[in-house]
This record gives C-alpha cells, sequence and structure tokens, in this order.
C-alpha cells in the first residue's frame, strides 16, 4: 500500500479542476498573463499534479514568512522550501495587477496556458534573511543565494491555482509520471514497500549496490526517481543523465526497481531540501527514502569550507522522522574493496583494508582527458554514454578570442592561425572576423558601449555553438570592454576550452599600420567614440596569452597559440 501523502490527502489539481478545465481555458485567453520561469515551470508542475501537496498555489506572504522563520505552514504542517511566484513589480504595474486578480500562467517554451492563479499577496521580501535562513547563508558561492540576488524578480505572488493544461514534455515521456500514475503503479506492482533513490548525476555501480542494500535491509523494492529539472550549475545534462539510468536499470534483478523522472528545481538546501524531497517522495507513495552523505549539498562557499556537515542533512530529517511519516535510510558513502571484490559503507571497513574510490572531481579529470574508468566503478554501457556526452579533449571544440584595438594585427594572426589549424585538420574551423561579423550580424548596430556589447554577445553565441559542435572557432574583434569578454568566456566554456589572447600592440603602431585613415578620422573629430582614441579599451587582465606584433612575429605568436592547445589536450597525440 502506498504512503500517505503529506497533510493526508493528495492535491491533485488536475483531477479536481478538470470538469471545469474547458471554462478556464476560455477565461485564461481573457486575463493577463505571465510566461514562467524554467524554475517556475518546475514548481508549477509539482504542485498541480501534487509532488508538493499539501500546496494548492505560491506562498502567500503568511505562508513565506512561516516556512522561512519555522519550516513550517501556519496549519503547523512541515514544510522547508519557500515556493512562490516572483515577478518584476513594473511588469505587475503594466499588467494591472492587484489583489483578487486573476493571471493566466504561460508555458515558456509553447507559450501554452497552463493555470489561472488567482492573487491573493504580493510582497517584497528580505533576500538577505531569506538566504540566511533557508540556506545558512547569505553567501553568493551557494547557487540558490546567487539564483536569490541575480535571478529572483523583485515581487513575490501568492494565491491558489486552478489548473489548466499540464506542462507538453517531448522527452522520456513514458518514465514521466505524475504522483497518482505513480501510486497507480505500485498498487499493479503489488508493491506495499518502496525505497526512493533521489539523484541528480549519474549512476555507477556504488548507487546500484546502496540502493540494493536498501531494498535488502527494509524489505522492500527500489523507485529510481532522479531529478530532471532545474539542478546545480555545471550538472551533467539530464538527457545524458536518463540514458544513463535506462542503461542501470538492466543491473537490477527483475521486478526490484522503476525509473521515473521528477521535474523539479533543486535548490541544493542541504538539510531542508532533504526534508523537503522526503516530503514529495511521500507524496508520490514511497514509505522509505534514502538520505546519503551531503544530501543536496551545493559544494564550498566563499572562504572554501563545505556549507554543510556531511550528515547535517540525515540529522534533521531523523529529526522529523515522526511528522514525515516516511522511513529514512540514512546510508555513508560506499567504497569499494578490491581484495573481495565488494563495496561497503566506509565506516564498516575493517581497519587496514584496502579500498578505492574515484572521485566526481577525478570522474570529470578522465573523461575530459579520455583516460581508462574502471569497472569496478561503472558499467561499460554507462561509461559509454558518459564519453559519448563527453568526449575528450581532442575531440572537444575551442575558441581563441583575439582581443585588441584597430589594426593591432589581430586579423593576420587569425588568418595565420586558421592555416596552421587547418593543416593540423581533426576538425572544422571557423573565423570569425570583426568586420564580417558586422557586415553579416550586426549591420544595424552602431557603436554605443551597448550596441558593442551586443555585437559582441552575437560573436559569443556563435562561438558557443561552433566549440559545443566540436568546431575551432576563431573570433578577432576589438571587443573593448571586459564584461562582454567574460560573458562570451562563460557561453563557450560550458562546451570547451576558450583562450582570450590580449593583441597589446601599442597605440603608435596601430596608428601607423592602419592603411584606411579612420585613425586619422578619429584625431580630427571626425569619427567619434573610436576605440583607443576618444572610447576606452579595458585591457584584458585574465589573458591566457599577450601578444605585440611590434616585438613578435606572427608566426610566433601562432606558435604560443598552438602550444597552449597541445598542451591542455586540444590538438597533438598523446
Amino acid at each position: 500500500m502506498a504512503n500517505t501523502p503529506h497533510g493526508g490527502v493528495l492535491k491533485d489539481l488536475y483531477a479536481r479542476d478538470e470538469s471545469k478545465q474547458a471554462a478556464l481555458q476560455t477565461e485564461a485567453e481573457t486575463l493577463p498573463s505571465v510566461t514562467l520561469t524554467e524554475r517556475q515551470l518546475c514548481d508549477l508542475e509539482l504542485i498541480l499534479n501534487g509532488g508538493f501537496s499539501p500546496l494548492e498555489g505560491f506562498l502567500t506572504k503568511e505562508e513565506y514568512d512561516s516556512v522561512v522563520q519555522n519550516m513550517r505552514l501556519p496549519d503547523g504542517t512541515l514544510w522547508t522550501m519557500p515556493i512562490y511566484l516572483d515577478i518584476d513589480r513594473t511588469e505587475l504595474d503594466r499588467l494591472g495587477v492587484s489583489t483578487g486578480s486573476r493571471i493566466a500562467l504561460r508555458d515558456p517554451r509553447d507559450d501554452q496556458v497552463l493555470a489561472i492563479l488567482t492573487v491573493t499577496s504580493q510582497f517584497q521580501a528580505d533576500r538577505a534573511a531569506e538566504a540566511e535562513a533557508v540556506y545558512g547563508a547569505n553567501d553568493q558561492a551557494h547557487p540558490a543565494v546567487q539564483y536569490l540576488f541575480h535571478s529572483t524578480r523583485d515581487t513575490y505572488v501568492g494565491g491558489p491555482l486552478e489548473a489548466v493544461n499540464a506542462p507538453q514534455h517531448h522527452d522520456y515521456v513514458a518514465i514521466r509520471r505524475s504522483p497518482a500514475e505513480v501510486r497507480t503503479l505500485f498498487r499493479k506492482l503489488n508493491w506495499t514497500r518502496v525505497v526512493a533513490f533521489q539523484t541528480r548525476n549519474p549512476m555507477h555501480r556504488a548507487h546500484r549496490e546502496l540502493t540494493v542494500r536498501a531494498a535488502r535491509m527494509r524489505h522492500a523494492n527500489v523507485l529510481i526517481q532522479p531529478v530532471v529539472g532545474l539542478t546545480k550549475p555545471g550538472d551533467i545534462d539530464h538527457f545524458t543523465r536518463v540514458r544513463v539510468y535506462q542503461a542501470i536499470m538492466a543491473k537490477y534483478p527483475n521486478g526490484m526497481a522503476q525509473l521515473s523522472l521528477l521535474p523539479l528545481a533543486m535548490r541544493m538546501g542541504g538539510p531542508r531540501e532533504a526534508v523537503w524531497h522526503a516530503i514529495i517522495r511521500k507524496n508520490f507513495g514511497a514509505t522509505h527514502f534514502i538520505v546519503g552523505r551531503d544530501h543536496a549539498g551545493p559544494g564550498k562557499n566563499s572562504a572554501g569550507q563545505d556549507f554543510y556537515g556531511p550528515y547535517e542533512a540525515q540529522e534533521l530529517v531523523l529529526r522529523y522522522k515522526d511528522e514525515l511519516d516516511i522511513e529514512v535510510v540514512p546510508f555513508q558513502m560506499l567504497t569499494y574493496l578490491p581484495d573481495t571484490d565488494e563495496y561497503m559503507p566506509i565506516n564498516e571497513v575493517p581497519e587496514g583494508i584496502k579500498t578505492l574510490n574515484i572521485s566526481g572531481t577525478e570522474l570529470r579529470r578522465r573523461l575530459k582527458t579520455g583516460a581508462p574508468i574502471p569497472e569496478w566503478f561503472s558499467y561499460p554501457e554507462v561509461v559509454r554514454i558518459l564519453r559519448e556526452a563527453n568526449p575528450p579533449r581532442d575531440k572537444q571544440g575551442f575558441t581563441v578570442f583575439l582581443t585588441g584595438l584597430h589594426a593591432s594585427g589581430k586579423e593576420a594572426i587569425a588568418r595565420a592561425l586558421q592555416v596552421a589549424l587547418n593543416q593540423e585538420g581533426g576538425r572544422s574551423v571557423t573565423l570569425l572576423l570583426g568586420e564580417t561579423i558586422r557586415h553579416e550580424l550586426s549591420s544595424e548596430l552602431g557603436f554605443t558601449k551597448r550596441e558593442r556589447d551586443i555585437n559582441v554577445g552575437r560573436i559569443g553565441f556563435v562561438a558557443g555553438e561552433l566549440t559545443r559542435a566540436g568546431a575551432a572557432c576563431i573570433a578577432a574583434p576589438i571587443a573593448p570592454y571586459n564584461d562582454a569578454r567574460q560573458l562570451v568566456k562563460s557561453q563557450v566554456s560550458k562546451s570547451g576550452g576558450f583562450y582570450l589572447v590580449h593583441v597589446a600592440t601599442p597605440l603608435e603602431a596601430c596608428i601607423k599600420n592602419d592603411r584606411t585613415g579612420v585613425y586619422q578620422r578619429a584625431i580630427d573629430g571626425e569619427i567619434k567614440g573610436f576605440t583607443g582614441i576618444d572610447d576606452v579599451y579595458e585591457t584584458p587582465e585574465d589573458a591566457d596569452l599577450v601578444a605585440d606584433i611590434t616585438k613578435t612575429a606572427i608566426s610566433q605568436i601562432v606558435h604560443e597559440i598552438i602550444l597552449l592547445l597541445e598542451r591542455d589536450g586540444y590538438i597533438g597525440d598523446r
């Protein structure tokens, strides 16, 4: 028998509002609309399908204050994470939203109306206090605190929801199940004791062993329920992870485990989040929940210390075990014993016994470099999937971004580098010269700082896409502003290598090299806002290479760039 939902009743708003769905759809077309963010979309889906029972809407100010300060709803029900709808005040004023207004909430992917919110509360929160209370520190090294201060809008809107349409997913539809569907599955399979396992990472042999141990200990079946909403920045994409989960399901005894995806936006909130996860799994019908070491931990704070203790999450969940009414299965980290070819909790390993482990950092290094990943650590099928998604450096793309004044020689360096990389072979090479981009992509732009930044941003987008596709991209704009260059770096670095080359040829030499006469026209006042004359060039402080064509031959500069690429494994045969 599936577990009782949190609060006693599964708040399935789709089922509740099914009889008036057509009327709500018609009404929604007459209402002011708000397009959701990715996080809000995840939150809304789990409110509407009952995953966040007993919530039936976004939190009001009274509910928000109670959750943040006391980890409870005003009626005393345990609830640890504030779930609010944040909207810009200017947008609310433009829409004419006030208390009692009804708003249509739309899917950002296809503009479909998903729900109608009746506004009962609008308020601005103390973000620093929220960070301290919910995440334990007002430290922007925490991804949720970073999101809170840089992505969350200024006004929180609360009130009850009415369900109109479920979000349409086009990936892994067969294993995206609502709480009601998971409960129906348990009844069909005659599962009465179910251990739920939460993960945002690929699973390896240790994870399979951990879940099987939990099943043995509790005489239960296993629900693998990975998060496929927002996770920690830098995590492996959910498409790759789900392929891994599907491969590893075959490693369980027939009938022991089921895979079902959870569209959750994680906050990486450690102890509070662990309690939240337990509540969610209870709503899906699980009777047991695995809480491991550093559950939902975000890593290091700005002082280099862990945000949470390794077993702090387990301790908080156990403190509320009677209210949660879901049995917690705490686990220590498992480690491999090569002499007996088995995994064992690290606290149970006899003294003097040899152990082996591969950390997440080490695994990422091996994937990037192509170093072997032993079968004791992971299954060949899993490693193959991870290598397809994370090719070694010599199969990854990269961007060499040359920045400098007009006529500094960066275009000549770029062309020579293109020849050298074409000669090297192994990947396509694309050259993005400043004038070419201006003509082909940015012809409507002028030369204000905003327009320059837009132009450099477009270069960054193209470079990022080429890098993601495994190509070599050479970009050579002036790119005078540091913030725009940093944006390009962040775009490209998600998918491959990024090398910033500052072509620091002195202004006097650039003026001498200028055959078009634009410098002289700028000096004479005919051209305004010309970089190096009456507009600033912000010297890069983080360049991977600084070059000056008055001191170093172009061929030598190209050779030094090639050496950087070889050092990091992007070219050459190791």
